[in-house]
């Protein structure tokens, strides 16, 4: 395994040229040295690795989806969401029994007009892991198996505080009262962080281990007290302490007491709290919310019967979404035109009602779960075939063949494409042949 935490700031960059592989990379490069990016399934799968970077679905934190790799079709599930400096992402993957497919998960940010930046990148020896943001933006997870795997899994991606310990013994955000950007002074400037209230006396502690680079008096602030922290976090600053208990040059740990809550300075007509901010190198002050907001609470997992990896059709000729809001209609096929209700959809993830189909054409997106119609219980058609009828795994005359239906075999055909049927034996063979 390998994890991989890179920002995007000029020391961050710098430190990106000298960085190992990926674990993605890593394999992608092993298939080119085997000759297999000459081979249908290992161009399907480096093609797959490119698209969904291209054409992420977008979704809300905190998200949980169920998903399905499928073996004869290499793809992978890609996912946009927004971030805000400061807060920390947590990825976890759980592969169902059984799957013992090696997983890789990227995390890229998403610039509009420039190829995803690589944030942070693990494979299956580590599937849950963290990192922090560090700008307001855009993310984007990939997940892709190793060609062939087949498999169930369920992802779930929630937001975390960045910083470890909340600033106020005993408190939480739910204590905040006064945000990042509120008017002060009759809007002649503006509050550059959050007021915590708490009882006088209350233990302001240590967000992060550090070092006390300076405290003191000002007007405004009253008694003061800066950490510099050393997980890279910033400078953090404590204003309108009653009491100072550290000195400047001190290392302290997260949680250790830095003074006790009161109303000094500019705050002496107010109840008491602490004022506490974040300064970053390079930016000045940014909102301290993120890095000591509550996690957000774990998305459930999806209701009924477990529908990954059946084949699916429309009920009516409609679109597929980029989002699971049913609000956003954005075609997903190049010509922006109705899918078809003969076309086969393969359930390839599950997130509340919402389905996330896989189109023979390889093209991803959402489709409420009432919309559509099992294939398999309303099949197009019933059959004899004629003669041996070889099996391929996508609609095409490059897909490689990965078995047979011999003569006189009974067969349902499950959908259309391209020419091709969707045919599925009695013995569950299901595949792509032309009739």
């Amino acid at each position: 395994m390998l994890l991989l935490l890179v920002g995007c700031g000029k020391q961050q960059t710098l430190r990106a040229i000298f960085q190992t592989a990926t674990p993605h990379q890593a394999y992608a490069r092993q298939l080119q040295q085997a000759g297999l990016d000459r081979r249908p399934a290992g161009r399907a799968w480096l093609a797959a690795a490119t698209q969904a970077l291209r054409d992420s679905l977008v979704v809300t934190l905190p998200f949980t989806e169920t998903g399905y790799f499928r073996s004869e079709r290499p793809g992978a599930a890609s996912y946009r969401f927004g971030v805000r400096a400061g807060e920390q992402v947590h990825i976890i993957l759980t592969l169902a029994p059984g799957a013992n497919a090696r997983v890789f998960l990227d995390a890229f940010a998403a610039v509009p007009g420039q190829l995803p930046t690589p944030l942070a990148s693990a494979d299956t020896l580590m599937l849950d892991f963290r990192y922090r943001v560090e700008d307001n933006g855009q993310h984007l997870l990939r997940v892709q198996p190793e060609l062939l795997a087949a498999g169930r899994y369920t992802l779930r991606v929630v937001r975390e505080p960045g910083l470890s310990v909340f600033p106020v013994q005993g408190r939480n955000d739910a204590a905040a009262a006064s945000f990042w950007g509120a008017d002060r002074d009759g809007g002649a400037r503006r509050h550059e962080g959050i007021d915590i209230f708490a009882p006088r006396g209350t233990p302001a502690i240590a967000a992060t281990a550090g070092i006390v680079t300076r405290t003191g008096e000002t007007p405004l602030g009253g008694r003061v007290v800066w950490l510099s922290a050393a997980d890279n976090a910033g400078h953090l600053y404590y204003a309108h302490l009653d009491k100072q208990l550290v000195q400047a040059g001190q290392r302290v740990r997260a949680g250790d007491t830095l003074g006790l809550v009161g109303n000094t300075g500019n705050a002496r007509t107010t109840a008491p709290h602490l004022h506490f901010g974040v300064y970053r190198s390079g930016q000045g002050a940014v909102d301290p919310l993120p890095f000591v907001r509550r996690a957000s609470a774990v998305a459930p997992l999806p209701g009924g019967s477990d529908r990954r990896g059946e084949f699916v059709r429309l009920r009516a000729a409609s679109r597929l979404r980029t989002t699971v809001v049913t609000t956003d209609i954005v075609a997903r096929l190049a010509n922006e035109s109705l899918l078809p209700t003969d076309v086969p959809l393969l359930v390839v993830g599950q997130q509340g009602s919402t389905l996330r189909v896989q189109t023979p054409a390889g093209e991803v997106g959402y489709v409420a779960a009432q919309a559509v119609v099992g294939a398999q219980a309303k099949p197009l058609r019933r059959v004899v075939l004629p003669s041996a009828t070889e099996l391929r795994g996508w609609p095409g005359t490059t897909a490689p063949a990965f078995g047979a239906l011999a003569a006189q075999t009974a067969a349902v055909v499950l959908g259309q494409a391209n020419g091709y049927s969707l045919v599925r034996g009695t013995q569950g063979e299901t595949g792509w042949a032309l009739l």
